[in-house]
């Protein structure tokens, strides 16, 4: 499929001819294109370097819209849940011309199956070996200004079991460490890192390939959440109704899809490990320097005129958010096999999908809500969600979250909530471990709240008795007054521990329900944002307070006086300088509305 042009003629992609820089320039355009309500993709043709030296066009935001999707997808991410359904519940045929449509359908499943190809595909027209590999002839990217590097973020990474019985596909960050030295960065819970373990217990170097470009689809298979043991690339077939054609590699035994327009190969060394890192991911915060497998480059090939793919990660909204969108739509039969109750679920983007999320069930009997939330934390990626909140069948709809927050708080109390303990992505910093942290679970199916009435008060006059009892505290805004649970953010000078400050204000415990405490660098009038910094930065076992039905939560950065032993991270926050240069060039349009509403410069 010619992808570029199916998003041009749908007025999708902008074409970007002036010179741009791979360095921090491209990815603050993409980063901040994306989060406009009529984003498109970039094509950038004319890249260079702060030496002058000309790159490949480079290619961002492909998924940059729902509209691109079901366009780059070829069908709705609705339909092709639809008929995951079908699969999953078959009807009986009732005549025989029904019972020949089932089998001619079964007899089309056949093309899901990868087909193998004998000869060399388009991704190798080129190739480089042994001393004419150089990664530093890729226009990889620099993202953010404390990055440790050069990362390639659009890779779809091929490995396979030790016996070569299972094959997998991965999205990983991939930080370039010199022209044939490109760092794994496939996380302790991931398909490829079980892969590397094996190897690593035979003590035999482990063959990847990195593809890069080629059919979109690729790109999201990779990121699918399948169960353990399933070729990402069999959704592919299913989706596209023809088989991903592969070819073999030329320096490994990995097989690649034939159309990419870059193939990195290489080989692991499982007894090495190299510091990788820092780098600013879709949390929105800086991931810190840890020690992760390198890959040795033996290989690498490309078409005759490669596009190099890239995505931006950092502060919501950005390309995963529809990504997460088709992912939701086309996953949602297969939970309803765990939770057969679910009637739907939603990811919000600010939540950055792992730390939050919103579910709608039929609720059957007490506690219901609760045993599905367990239900959801032992099945697969949905492991690592840190929050959930369940509503029953009548609720409004999950994508309203006005009507669907009122619901929340109308019925929010004590008995609601769940505090557990589990796994977590390994990006989380919140968690005092890595890996592993507290879980919050709010069940809405019924109403636990009391009746005792809040006298509620206006912002100023809250405020001035907050600081009569504590007076770190300086300003403060209230949400959603006209609930029985209104939230008042709060922001203080950390001189104490929150629990401390809380338990003083108690003592006014008539004017408020629920206290969520904030840093200084906070925006308190910005709602969407403070979703993002809340969801990110707390841990349900150390950082949520309970007593006498009212409620705290410290969202505030953590340290040593909070038991808290890890470096805490920074944001991601572009570049003035940068996006000042890419205004000047006319590339990025300067919206101060749009830059103070998702918090461009923190």
């Amino acid at each position: 499929m010619n992808y570029i042009e199916i998003l041009r003629k749908n007025g999708l992609l902008r074409e970007i001819n002036e010179p741009i820089d791979i360095d921090l320039q491209i990815a603050h355009a993409a980063y901040i294109e994306v989060k406009k309500e009529d984003s498109k993709a970039l094509l950038f043709t004319n890249v260079t370097d702060k030496n002058g030296k000309k790159y490949p066009p480079v290619l961002t935001n492909i998924f940059g819209s729902k509209r691109a999707v079901e366009l780059l997808f070829g069908v709705s991410p609705q339909n092709v849940a639809d008929e995951i359904s079908s699969l999953l519940k078959p009807k009986k045929p009732k005549n025989l011309s029904e019972k020949f449509d089932f089998l001619s359908y079964l007899f089309k499943m056949r093309k899901i199956f990868t087909k193998k190809l004998k000869n060399r595909g388009e991704c190798q027209e080129i190739a480089y070996f042994d001393n004419a590999v150089n990664l530093n002839d890729l226009p990889v990217l620099k993202t953010w200004k404390r990055d440790g590097g050069a990362f390639v973020t659009m890779g779809h990474v091929y490995t396979q079991s030790l016996d070569g019985e299972l094959a997998n596909v991965g999205m990983y960050r991939l930080q370039v460490y010199g022209k044939n030295r490109l760092g794994m960065h496939w996380q302790i819970h991931k398909d490829g890192a079980n892969f590397f373990n094996e190897y690593k217990k035979a003590g035999r170097k482990m063959p990847v390939a990195v593809g890069i470009g080629g059919d979109p689809l690729y790109i999201w298979c990779a990121q699918a959440p399948l169960p353990k043991g399933v070729f990402e690339l069999l959704l592919y077939g299913f989706i596209r109704k023809s088989p991903a054609k592969l070819v073999k590699c030329l320096t490994n035994d990995i097989w690649v899809p034939q159309d990419c327009d870059y193939v990195i190969e290489g080989f692991v060394d499982t007894a090495k490990f190299e510091l990788e890192g820092p780098f600013g991911d879709h949390t929105g915060f800086y991931t810190p320097i840890e020690p992760f497998p390198v890959m040795d480059v033996s290989a690498i090939t490309c078409k005759k005129e490669p596009i190099f793919h890239a995505t931006v990660v950092g502060k919501p909204p950005l390309e995963d958010k529809y990504f997460g969108w088709a992912t939701e739509r086309i996953f949602l039969p297969l939970l309803q096999i765990t939770v057969p109750e679910l009637i739907d679920y939603n990811m919000p983007e600010n939540g950055v999908f792992h730390n939050l999320i919103l579910a709608k069930i039929k609720a059957l009997y007490p506690a219901h809500a609760k045993q599905a939330m367990h239900a959801f934390w032992g099945v697969g990626q949905m492991s690592f969600v840190k929050h959930a909140i369940f509503v029953d069948e009548n609720a409004p709809e999950l994508e309203n979250f006005d009507e669907f927050s009122s619901l929340v708080l109308n019925r929010f109390g004590e008995r609601s909530l769940l505090i557990s303990e589990g796994v977590c992505d390994q990006l989380d910093h919140a968690s005092p471990n890595s890996c592993y942290g507290g879980k919050l679970g709010i069940d809405a199916t019924a109403d636990y709240s009391q009746d005792e009435a809040i006298l509620k008060l206006s912002d100023d006059e809250l405020l001035k008795k907050f600081k009569g009892v504590a007076s770190e505290i300086y300003e403060l805004k209230q949400y959603k007054l006209e609930t029985k649970s209104p939230i008042c953010v709060v922001k203080f000078n950390k001189n104490r521990l929150v629990g401390e400050i809380f338990k003083d204000l108690l003592a006014l415990k008539e004017h408020f329900k629920i206290l969520i405490f904030v840093d200084s660098t906070a925006r308190l009038n910005n709602p969407y944002m403070l979703i993002w910094r809340v969801t990110n930065n707390i841990d349900a076992l150390r950082d949520v307070y309970i007593k006498s039905e009212r409620f705290c939560v410290d969202a505030s950065v953590k340290d040593e006086r909070d038991g808290y032993t890890r470096e805490w991270p920074m944001a991601t926050d572009c570049t003035r300088e940068v996006v000042d240069e890419l205004i000047k060039k006319g590339i990025v349009k300067d919206d101060p509305e749009l830059f103070e509403r998702y918090e461009i410069f923190g």
